[in-house]
């Protein structure tokens, strides 16, 4: 379980062992080091929080939207996302800058408001960050993150996303 907190970009967690109580730990060690505690979780000198959550604590509500996925769109019901909670620690790695390769980070106008995404195009690998819509407050909102899944990248959602992208980051 500690050996997660050691784990770098591109390692996956070692997690698919665990049992619940035990990967809840690990996934929340890494979580806590790397987003609740950190107060240096900045992405171009704006601090990223978590969306706000209506009676719902706002890190407990992005814990869950970076570690499961939604398995039935009516009732939005969300289970356990292996693949999305592997790769807990390498929003951390992103959101920092430090691959500048193959990294294409771009901002979308959508119908609900601006989005900002890092893509990884080799580990098909996404982080999704909304501006806070206060453009006084130098925030952004960390949405979630996910491993796209696909058989051609050129299909993908996120490139016809990066085909509207707007011509700066915002």
């Amino acid at each position: 379980m500690p050996l997660n907190l050691l784990k770098k970009y591109n390692e996956r967690l070692d997690i698919s062992a665990m049992n619940v109580p035990e990967r809840e730990k690990s996934l929340k060690g890494v979580f806590n080091r790397d987003i609740t505690n950190n107060p240096a979780f900045i992405f171009r000198a704006k601090q990223i929080k978590p969306t706000p959550a209506d009676g719902q604590d706002s890190m407990e509500r992005l814990f869950t939207h970076l570690t499961t996925t939604i398995t039935d769109k009516a009732t939005k019901k969300r289970e356990f996302d292996i693949k999305r909670s592997e790769r807990l620690h390498w929003i951390k790695f992103h959101i920092e800058e430090r691959k500048k390769d193959s990294i294409l980070i771009f901002s979308v106008k959508e119908p609900d408001g601006t989005r900002t995404y890092i893509y990884d195009i080799p580990e098909k690998y996404v982080i999704v960050l909304e501006p806070m819509r206060d453009l006084r407050k130098k925030e952004y909102a960390l949405l979630t993150a996910y491993y796209e899944e696909g058989k051609d990248n050129e299909r993908s959602k996120i490139m016809r996303k990066y085909s509207r992208r707007l011509p700066e980051v915002l």
